[in-house]
């Protein structure tokens, strides 16, 4: 039994500003981001734990409102933020150019 369609709606919007809310609040600002090293693994770590917090998030409220249109619009919205937290964390701040990985990666501050 899923939710009236103006309820759906409210409910897919509430889901879709929790999301945003965990990305913020697990994430430093997206300048901070645009201007750290490429695969920085501090920001690495950051964008997966607010991937996987906003995805239960997403799962448990449709679950809950047993509506599939609160499932679309939230996993939408941790995917598209998902997506541009990689692309900034990919991004080389000199040339501004996405960049492979590393094959063997250096720990953080192993150059000190």
């Amino acid at each position: 039994m899923s939710l009236k369609p103006e309820v759906s709606l409210t409910v897919a919007a509430a889901t879709g500003a929790l999301v945003y809310g965990i990305f913020q609040a697990e994430l430093p600002s997206m300048a901070d981001v645009h201007a750290a090293d490429a695969h920085n693994q501090y920001v690495s770590r950051s964008v997966t734990v607010a991937g996987w917090t906003a995805a239960a998030a997403v799962a448990g409220i449709s679950l809950l409102a047993k509506d599939p249109t609160v499932f679309v619009v939230g996993g939408s919205f941790a995917a598209f933020l998902t997506w541009r937290a990689k692309h900034a964390s990919y991004t080389n701040p000199a040339t501004n150019q996405i960049v492979p990985p590393p094959v063997n990666p250096a720990p953080q501050g192993a150059d000190q």
